[in-house]
């Protein structure tokens, strides 16, 4: 886990898919979530964002949480498992980009990056009002940040054509910019987005 750069601070390692069975078997449950996230133990906490209702997730919460942040991984559960179903997501985004701790950061993108996926019904617009963040961001050199700052753009740019052309659009001004933080999240995502087998899974 620590090769992958997973923190094996209070960690037992357990892998994901038994903590999904584990999650399934104890089923929803908001304060056992709660109380399995005090506990500080990691994969309680990846539990934690499995058994949590979102609809009785706050602001609060969600700022709590991803201010314990101390791993990429559990980060990135929370937003795919959780914080994806609240109605605060994308006003999360948007707060989070501009934090100073990287995990925060890291989970405004994150985060991004899953809606990019999972919200079917979202206007092209609704990605398009994050470019400027993006743009803003891509110069931040932390490992964890600038990954999670090209998985959004990627991820953006596979929604659709239109937003593949946008996406691509916006990597050719992010390479322009006096970073190599910058050129290797541009040309990444530019890679992905002229792939072949990309442009064709987009038309379909």
């Amino acid at each position: 886990m620590a090769r992958f750069g997973i923190s094996s601070n209070k960690t037992f390692g357990v892998s994901i898919p038994e903590l999904r069975r584990i999650a399934k078997e104890a089923g929803k449950n908001h304060s056992l979530a709660l109380d399995l996230w005090k506990s500080g133990y990691h994969e309680a906490r990846i539990i934690a964002s499995l058994i949590d209702e979102p609809e009785k997730v706050t602001p609060g919460q969600m700022d709590k949480w991803a201010g314990d942040f101390d791993s990429w991984d559990v980060c990135d559960q929370c937003c795919s498992n959780l914080f994806d179903k609240t109605p605060f997501a994308y006003r999360k985004i948007k707060e989070w980009s501009s934090s100073k701790k990287e995990f925060v950061k890291r989970a405004a993108f994150a985060l991004l990056a899953v809606m990019a996926v999972h919200d079917k019904k979202a206007d092209d617009k609704v990605y398009i009002k994050f470019f400027p963040i993006i743009k803003r961001e891509s110069t931040d050199e932390r490992n964890f940040v600038r990954k999670a700052v090209n998985w959004a753009l990627r991820s953006i740019g596979k929604r659709n054509g239109m937003l593949r052309k946008e996406a691509l659009r916006l990597s050719g001004e992010i390479q322009k910019i006096d970073s190599k933080t910058a050129k290797w999240i541009a040309s990444d995502a530019i890679r992905e987005l002229e792939n072949r087998n990309i442009i064709k899974r987009i038309k379909k």
